[in-house]
């Protein structure tokens, strides 16, 4: 018999907003979630993670936002991707800005600033599934300037590193584990 966390850990997987059925995540949902990623490893805990996010009106306007941003920056007319963006979020039931903050003094090297805030990322995936939601991170776009989006505020180290997409699914089917590696295909024991 698996252990909880050994089970939680395969099953987890990415759920897209083609799946989400749109409904309401409670502001306590999204507080458990957020608690799990504060306690995510972090060298001279520094705890580089900053999060912002969006639910209702707020989503809505960040896909005229990021309509408007493609616009801006390529001069070319709204395309038919980021249309297909607008309506991801007309069905998220929330989303979570994914920003790294550099240490001050950069005290150690940025790369272990880039793995706590993913490490981080983990631990809210982890804790989104287990409360029944489902979630993915989808990369920063390019052309995208977070700092000009008007719900929030990007403070001066803070480095946008993508969108953290939560909804509600039917999740009532039963997840087959897909295949994986070996183990003994990318480990190495040595005595």
């Amino acid at each position: 018999m698996k252990k909880s966390l050994e089970l939680l850990i395969q099953s987890r997987r990415s759920v897209f907003p083609s799946q989400y059925t749109g409904g309401k995540i409670p502001r306590h949902d999204l507080l458990k979630i957020l608690e799990s990623a504060r306690w995510a490893p972090n060298h001279k805990k520094t705890e580089p993670w900053r999060y912002k996010v969006l639910q209702g009106n707020a989503l809505t306007d960040l896909g005229v936002f990021m309509g408007d941003q493609f616009v801006k920056s390529t001069g070319k007319p709204l395309s038919i991707k980021l249309k297909k963006l607008q309506e991801k979020l007309a069905v998220t039931s929330a989303m979570l800005l994914i920003f790294k903050h550099r240490d001050k003094k950069e005290s150690l090297p940025e790369w272990e600033e880039v793995a706590a805030v993913s490490m981080s990322v983990q631990n809210m995936w982890l804790t989104t599934h287990d409360l029944g939601y489902g979630c993915y991170w989808s990369s920063p776009k390019d052309f995208v300037t977070m700092s000009e989006f008007q719900h929030i505020t990007v403070g001066e180290r803070e480095e946008f590193l993508g969108f953290f997409y939560i909804g509600t699914y039917d999740n009532q089917a039963v997840a087959v584990l897909p295949e994986r590696k070996n183990i003994n295909e990318f480990t190495e024991f040595a005595e």
